[in-house]
């Protein structure tokens, strides 16, 4: 018995050892390795895309997420490894010139053609290396609940009635400062929420704020807003010609916030979100994105009707006719130097992911993408209450939508250095016009090691 017993322990030592050497799942053949951007859907990707789509196809599928903030580091360390990601993400135009030696031509691949827009991929030498696969929308979320207990008030300052009226800097800021002065009789801490400057959480700062005063000078280099990214990409030194605009209202953040100055360097943006779930706080900068961030804190105290946008306002000529910033940074690429089975898994995951039934519902309804692909109905995009905003925005005549112009900032150490600049003048350590002068000279550094 003992010499039966050990032999067939041999055996199955010799059959499992194979498979703990490959390292089970992580090295299957054919698999997907998909680095993700996003933190906030990760346990979506997790739970239920990769086993929704491994049952529908048999194909193995890994959804890695960077750290906020760390896509860039993240995707440097693991494209070099023996098993790279197949499918990664790129920002925009600076993004495809670092990576572009990794992606894969895609203009022949299905879901190249699924696009509404062709234009909207990332083309250079008559290829395609990148195709968006989300459009999104950012702005100042406010609680309506809060706005509407504040224009109740028998002695406010201001003469509108609603927040719809809000149209122009000066308005908002009236607005905003009476509701400070109100805040115990509307039962908040602070109109705003943290400005949180922890690190990993100031791109909503250094990018998504910065996005509009940005714009504004290269729409006005180049004469033509649509071609605002294309001149900041090309632009060798950046004047920063609006930054007293972006100052109004930076400095309106953050007089106006649920936490003092001293304590913004140590809050991230999920304690912004929380604060404005619970009904701390009337207002707070972000995207559509956040919606899942309001609606998944316990105790979220904002009902989906009251979750609504303003567009940034904070002085520009003209912006009572500007809505909330709209466009993407989320591009896909897949890496060309995987294994022509995984490139081809990784095109199949991408296809069923935007046009089958089941991965549409799931883009829909539990990663909240409001797509660019012409296989969605309007009836198949999101129906969140953000993503209803950025729909209803995009719709809106009467107004134009700030293009996302922040894909032409020449590198992540410019909005490192901007983001410490910013961080800095908090704290009461550098004036704004050293802020100013911290941009302009990183800007004309990053740009010549860029090569423009």
């Amino acid at each position: 018995m003992k010499r039966t017993l050990s032999i067939v322990l041999i055996a199955l030592l010799a059959v499992s050892l194979p498979l703990f050497a490959q390292g089970g799942k992580e090295s299957a053949e054919g698999e997907v390795y998909f680095l993700n951007f996003k933190p906030e859907i990760a346990e979506v990707y997790t739970n239920e895309v990769e086993p929704a789509f491994e049952e529908a196809t048999g194909i193995p599928l890994k959804v890695v997420t960077a750290a906020s903030n760390q896509y860039e580091p993240t995707l440097r360390s693991e494209i070099t490894k023996s098993e790279p990601p197949v499918i990664f993400q790129v920002n925009g135009p600076v993004g495809l010139a670092n990576w572009k030696d990794y992606a894969a031509p895609l203009e022949d691949t299905a879901v190249c053609s699924m696009l509404s827009d062709p234009s909207m991929a990332l083309s250079e030498d008559g290829h395609v290396y990148a195709i968006p696969y989300t459009v999104e929308g950012y702005g100042i979320i406010y609680n309506d609940a809060i706005m509407r207990a504040y224009f109740a008030l028998p002695d406010k300052a201001v003469s509108i009635s609603s927040a719809e009226e809000i149209n122009s800097f000066e308005t908002l800021k009236a607005v905003v400062e009476d509701m400070t002065a109100h805040k115990d009789e509307l039962g908040i801490q602070g109109v705003f929420a943290s400005t949180s400057m922890a690190p990993g959480s100031d791109w909503r700062w250094q990018t998504h704020l910065f996005n509009v005063p940005l714009w504004a000078e290269f729409r006005d280099k180049s004469g033509d807003s649509s071609q605002a990214l294309a001149a900041a990409f090309a632009a060798k030194t950046f004047d920063f010609t609006y930054s007293a605009e972006f100052k109004n209202l930076w400095d309106l953040y953050l007089d106006n916030s649920v936490s003092p100055k001293g304590l913004l360097g140590g809050k991230n943006d999920a304690d912004s979100m929380a604060e404005f779930a619970l009904g701390q706080c009337a207002m707070v900068q972000n995207g559509n994105w956040g919606a899942s961030q309001i609606l998944g804190v316990p105790g979220n105290t904002v009902a989906d009707s009251d979750i609504k946008f303003l567009p940034l306002y904070m002085g520009l000529e003209g912006e009572e006719g500007q809505g909330i910033c709209v466009g993407t940074e989320n591009y896909l690429c897949i890496n060309k130097n995987a294994s022509p089975e995984a490139q081809a898994n990784a095109v199949k995951f991408l296809e069923w992911l935007f046009s089958s039934a089941e991965g549409k519902d799931l883009v829909t309804n539990r990663l909240g993408f409001i797509t660019p692909f012409n296989t969605f109905s309007a009836e198949e995009q999101p129906t969140d209450p953000l993503a209803r905003q950025v729909t209803e925005w995009m719709a809106n005549t009467s107004v134009k939508s700030v293009p996302w112009t922040f894909a032409g900032i020449p590198s992540e150490q410019w909005k490192a250095d901007f983001g410490s600049a910013l961080l800095q003048y908090i704290n009461g350590s550098m004036d704004w016009d050293s802020v100013v002068k911290t941009a302009q000279d990183s800007w004309a550094r990053e740009a010549q090691l860029a090569g423009r």
